[in-house]
């Protein structure tokens, strides 16, 4: 299970464009609302590229960025790793943001299980991804598979086949962000703006066709039930004789 080397390469190169840009901005708006009352010490975020972060609004004190592959420049607190063999120890970390790192896997159920693995009890797991129940899922929908670029030639997972995951992981989902961004991707900026008014409709009315969701699960925490101790029973010394018991009759003491 591994990233596909092309797919990160393109999707980074599609999100510096202008359609790129806005739903970035958008996505690090949202995740800032969804992780404001996250609280820790240590964050390790999977990304699509170095230069695309999205956690930076996060309160947590250390955070390290972690991506798939090599490049030139890299931070030097950057983690570079398989997401499926993260090099970090079990219960090692409060916070761990998946930014499209679940459209990217080949199997993305055994990357949420290495990103669990890593999350200590309390702690949070964020994902953000592609609704495949929207305009864009519906257009990657109509489009042929060996046609499809980034960033529909990716999974769009569903939320609720997520929440299944997260809980057979022993997650708690504590919000969902089903963002308003519900545009069609109209790779013209002027005209996707002048869409708009489909966000303020589906903001209006609540309806969870955003192009992609944000979604904060919290691991249970683990607690020791207590192990009732098996007490031997006495051993008896003599077996004790029980007298009869006639009740005190008051007639009787008068007669």
């Amino acid at each position: 299970m591994t990233t596909t080397k092309v797919s990160t390469e393109r999707l980074c190169h599609w999100f510096l464009t202008p359609l790129g840009q806005a739903l970035l901005q958008r996505q690090r708006r949202a995740l800032e609302q969804s992780i404001a009352r996250c609280f820790g010490y240590h964050q390790v975020e999977f990304l699509v590229d170095s230069q695309l972060p999205v956690g930076e609004s996060s309160l947590l004190g250390h955070r390290i960025p972690a991506v798939s592959r090599w490049q030139p420049g890299l931070p030097e607190s950057t983690l570079v790793c398989d997401p499926h063999e993260i090099p970090l120890g079990s219960d090692a970390v409060d916070m761990v943001i998946l930014h499209h790192t679940l459209d990217l896997v080949d199997q993305p159920h055994q990357m949420l299980r290495e990103a669990s693995r890593i999350v200590r009890s309390g702690g949070y797991v964020v994902i953000v991804g592609f609704n495949p129940f929207s305009l864009w899922g519906l257009k990657r929908l109509f489009t042929r598979s060996n046609h499809r670029q980034e960033p529909w030639n990716l999974r769009f997972l569903s939320k609720a086949r997520l929440d299944d995951w997260l809980t057979l992981l022993d997650f708690r989902v504590n919000a969902t962000r089903m963002t308003t961004a519900a545009a069609p991707p109209l790779t013209s900026l002027p005209w996707y703006h002048r869409m708009w008014f489909i966000e303020r409709l589906a903001e209006r009315l609540k309806l969870p066709f955003g192009s992609f969701y944000v979604i904060v699960a919290q691991k249970r925490v683990g607690c020791q039930t207590p192990v009732r101790r098996e007490w031997k029973r006495p051993r008896f010394a003599g077996v004790a004789t029980v007298h009869p018991f006639t009740p005190y009759k008051k007639h009787e003491e008068n007669s």
